[in-house]
């Protein structure tokens, strides 16, 4: 298989023929605080002083959600730099000064591409919480952008670090890493990312005395700039009442701006009250974009994957404690998923309640360790013109509602353990649906990468 010439080899400079330098990092946070678009934000403020320019937007980009050992949003980084050409654009301001982004650039100088990688990999180290456990920052430069499938691979699926570094070697890209190898797949996913679909989110930053403090970000305001920017989304809860752009975490981010337009997001940035802030920068997404969820049959879909699959009901939904609904459908084959609507998201379950056997649906969401879709949204393809619902039969000795034991497996008593067959069910009047249509979770329990929807 050919081999890239290695960007830098041991020993020597090696310029790229017309390329520009891309770096993307990783795993440079930790559940107690930090923030890698901090670092990112960090490495533009450096590469103004090393008289390097950003070429293009910088890229926030979020991977699989349902990784176990993520830090909060799972987010990774990567910009373009290079000598910047063309037309010019004000993305962020750090130290007061604007930040430029070019629209062109061409490859520097060697000797300043080695020096501005050296540069870059000391800030990530300076700045990275290396001091926390599992924390392992990484760094990846190489003058083109990497092959696709190391994006959808990171953003779909579970990932070995060392086929990444096999990928990376045969690129000709630079790895730099501190601990374990598990950041470069992220920042190698960030560069790769081919950026298509795409959405924008403007971070503004706390002045760093204030980290760790209470945020002040006035929510009349954020309402405010939703209501007068439509290109804006997920700024707040009108269900809830909860403020979505402010975290709740000791990092140094004070609010983010989502946005569908880039122009929506600088425009906003204004009209938000808030304590002093200390620097912003816009970054290109792919917040909203769905594309951690794979047309998986259900036999593929795996632990932690996350997929979308049409279907038809098979059983009537089950209440479980907590307020969560349980349902089963039929795919493609006659293989049977189950489909659990949690109470936090609270429009899937109650849409879940009323559905029938016989309603085509189509479902999305993620897995865990256990079979199973644990929705993140469910369309309703056709209602069924059943008007009646099975409902489970009571026992005559204990008095109470037996339990499904699942697909046309009957029922039992959870008392004296008594069973009944599938046919023993009674029927009731169906509830009122739902009208045909798309239903998503409420804005402050969907995830970054959920596909975006009416608020």
């Amino acid at each position: 298989m050919t081999r890239r010439a290695p960007l830098i080899p041991p020993g020597a400079v090696s310029g790229s023929a017309g390329g520009t330098i891309w770096i993307g990092i990783d795993d440079t946070d930790s559940p107690e605080g930090g923030c890698t678009t901090w670092v990112l934000s960090e490495l533009l403020r450096e590469s103004r002083i090393a008289g390097i320019d950003l070429v293009g937007e910088p890229r926030l980009v979020r991977l699989n959600p349902n990784i176990p050992w993520k830090t909060r949003g799972n987010a990774a980084l990567a910009a373009r730099f290079g000598s910047g050409r063309g037309a010019r654009r004000r993305i962020g301001e750090i130290d007061g000064r604007p930040i430029w982004a070019f629209a062109e650039g061409r490859a520097p100088d060697p000797d300043l591409v080695r020096r501005w990688i050296d540069r870059a990999w000391n800030c990530v180290r300076q700045v990275a919480r290396s001091e926390s456990p599992g924390t392992d920052p990484a760094l990846v430069a190489v003058d083109h952008r990497l092959p696709a499938d190391l994006y959808w691979n990171a953003v779909r699926d579970v990932v070995r670090p060392q086929d990444v570094r096999t990928a990376l070697e045969r690129e000709g890209a630079l790895v730099r890493t501190s601990g374990s190898e598990r950041g470069i797949v992220g920042a190698s996913a960030a560069i790769a990312w081919p950026g298509t679909r795409r959405t924008w989110e403007l971070i503004a930053y706390r002045e760093p005395q204030r980290i760790g403090r209470p945020r002040v970000v006035d929510p009349t305001s954020v309402r405010s700039a939703q209501a007068s920017h439509p290109g804006l989304f997920l700024c707040h809860d009108p269900r809830t009442r909860r403020m979505l752009v402010a975290p709740h975490t000791p990092c140094p981010i004070l609010f983010g701006l989502r946005a569908r337009r880039p122009e929506a997001a600088l425009r906003a940035r204004h009209s938000v009250r808030s304590e002093p802030v200390d620097r912003w920068v816009l970054f290109r997404t792919n917040q909203g974009t769905g594309d951690h969820l794979g047309r998986w049959t259900v036999e593929e879909i795996r632990p932690y994957r996350s997929a979308i699959v049409p279907g038809t009901v098979v059983a009537a939904p089950e209440l479980l404690e907590g307020g969560h609904v349980r349902f089963p459908i039929e795919a493609a084959g006659g293989a049977v998923l189950r489909c659990v609507a949690f109470e936090p998201t609270k429009t899937l379950p109650r849409v879940a309640r009323t559905l029938a056997v016989g309603d085509r649906v189509l479902v999305w969401g993620s897995r865990g360790l256990a079979p199973g879709l644990r929705l993140e949204g469910l369309a309703l393809v056709r209602l069924s013109p059943a008007r009646f619902s099975p409902r489970p039969p009571r026992c005559p000795s204990c008095r109470r509602t037996t339990d499904s034991l699942g697909f046309r497996r009957g029922y039992r008593c959870p008392g004296c353990r008594r069973r009944w067959p599938p046919e023993a069910a009674t029927l009731r009047p169906r509830p009122t649906s739902y009208p045909v249509g798309v239903y998503h979770p409420t804005p402050s329990a969907r995830r970054h990468l959920a596909v975006l929807g009416p608020e």
